[in-house]
């Protein structure tokens, strides 16, 4: 079977497409290199004398190119990682993938762990199913940063909580990533009288003590949803406040020691306890801002930013989780303009699930139809998934706006809100 990069753009005046390169043709070698993802791609294709191995219907063609390093080769393809995709070798009882119900779409379903999409994407990977031969791809393309989860630092616990009795010794792989110059945005997700309390009072010390090659480390509460069938609970308002009460602590001291917080509470724990998040200072240029850790601070500060915007036109719905409903209908209501807040009940998932980045268009079609929508519904861009524009449910934002024959904007900012609804 040829391995290598099905190409399906090429794009207008690149070198390539001065080549005749075009869309189904596979890319299998530069430089006599293999290609196994586009790392490989970029990488080996950063040299100033290349040579091309592309195979076309059956026949492989090899092309010389000279370019500048400034130059692009200038392919898309079909995906990401041309020798498949890494999975989990792990069994946690908390995985939500556990927590989907039947009937969705097959990739809902694939429990991808590797480290390729880590670097690529900010996915979070476990570290434990590393070949030699990856350690060695590591130390040659000097893959940085990468984002791993750690959940704990003793190792009998962490064994526990993926359910893999050989999981290797996750401080002996950070300090063997940090000898190779690779830097790690590390989270924990806190599961109730587990991994918490003492536990975790290690596992941010043991953390901690590797800065610099641990960039940032996130504390994320355990969520669940009503499919899930286990022995585990979500935590209260004020075991979240108790949380954040650590972490606090722990922040005083990193920031004295390096200048930075270093530790991060994400969004949910001070929602869940009422409480404000912290100022835009506190997250030190938001590192895991995709995980939630400061993204509602950073909406909270936009909506003050565009306040004095003019004109506003007309009235907008902003559809968002009940988690974060309350905080954002007292900030909209300081707003110039017409903005009604319309938190969404989960009942997909169910009512424990209260994050707007797991609502399904058809609960958002439920619970907005026969609602005054005014001029245009904006969608948090946290529903869809980025390559495909999907809901969980398989719903394309117009197919949700033609539901409520209602314009259906997507925004993951409120400068993304203000670009599309202000003259």
């Amino acid at each position: 079977m040829t391995r290598g990069g099905v190409i399906t753009e090429v794009h207008s005046g690149s070198i390539t497409a001065e080549l005749g390169l075009r869309s189904g043709d596979v890319l299998v070698s530069i430089n006599g290199h293999p290609l196994r993802d586009v790392i490989d791609y970029r990488f080996y294709g950063a040299e100033e004398d290349l040579e091309l191995l592309v195979e076309r219907d059956g026949e492989r063609i090899i092309y010389e190119v000279e370019r500048s390093y400034d130059q692009e080769l200038g392919l898309e393809f079909a995906e990401p990682t041309f020798d498949g995709l890494r999975l989990c070798n792990n069994r946690c009882e908390f995985c939500f993938l556990k927590g989907l119900p039947q009937g969705m779409r097959h990739s809902l379903y694939i429990r991808d762990d590797d480290y390729r999409y880590s670097f690529l994407f900010g996915n979070f990977i476990t570290l434990t199913n590393l070949t030699e031969d990856d350690w060695d791809r590591l130390a040659e393309q000097r893959l940085s940063p990468l984002y791993v989860s750690v959940h704990a630092t003793d190792l009998a616990l962490r064994r526990r909580i993926l359910g893999n009795p050989a999981a290797p010794d996750i401080i002996e792989q950070l300090r063997r990533l940090g000898n190779l110059g690779i830097q790690v945005h590390a989270q924990i997700v806190l599961i109730p009288s587990l991994n918490d309390g003492p536990h975790l009072a290690r596992t941010v010390a043991d953390l901690a003590a590797l800065y610099p090659t641990v960039q940032s480390i996130a504390i994320v509460p355990l969520g669940l949803t009503k499919y899930h069938r286990g022995p585990f609970r979500l935590y209260r308002p004020e075991e979240a406040e108790s949380v954040i009460a650590q972490i606090l602590a722990w922040q005083q001291e990193y920031r004295r020691q390096h200048g930075l917080n270093l530790v991060y509470a994400s969004d949910e724990w001070y929602l869940l306890a009422g409480l404000e998040v912290p100022l835009a200072e506190e997250y030190d240029g938001f590192p895991q801002l995709e995980n939630g850790v400061g993204l509602t601070r950073m909406f909270l500060d936009e909506i003050l930013d565009i306040a004095d915007c003019q004109p506003w036109v007309g009235m907008a719905t902003l559809v968002c989780g009940t988690l974060i409903a309350p905080v954002l209908e007292r900030k909209v209501a300081e707003l110039p303009a017409v903005v009604e807040v319309v938190p969404v009940e989960n009942r997909f998932f169910g009512p424990t699930v209260t994050v707007s980045g797991l609502l399904t268009g058809r609960d958002v079609i439920e619970a907005l139809r026969g609602r005054d929508l005014g001029d245009v519904v904006f969608l948090p861009r946290a529903m869809f998934d980025a390559p495909s524009k999907l809901t969980l449910d398989d719903m394309e934002p117009t197919a949700i706006g033609e539901a409520l024959s209602v314009r259906i904007e997507v925004a993951g900012t409120m400068g993304e809100v203000v670009s599309s609804w202000c003259d």
